[in-house]
């Protein structure tokens, strides 16, 4: 399959003997997603941590715009899970 990623890298982090990554392109992923969005959705209701990001000049509304499109992610992945 074409979905499937797996490097050996011959140079390894200082004080290791090797490294390696593997990416997998699944819709296993999406219930990572939906925890992640589980738990936005909680602390941006109750606007938790909310002042840090405010004061330092981000809006609320992009907030709002990031919890749309991880809804809009978690759907496609349904798509595909149920296709």
């Amino acid at each position: 399959p074409n979905s499937v990623q797996t490097v050996h890298c011959s140079v390894a982090p200082p004080g290791e003997t090797l490294s390696g990554t593997f990416v997998a392109n699944n819709t296993a992923v999406m219930q990572v997603f939906q925890r992640f969005q589980e738990q936005f959705h909680k602390m941006f209701h109750r606007k938790a941590y909310l002042h840090w990001f405010t004061d330092e000049g981000m809006d609320e509304m992009e907030f709002t715009e990031a919890e749309s499109n991880l809804n809009d992610l978690i759907a496609e992945y349904q798509q595909y899970q149920s296709a």
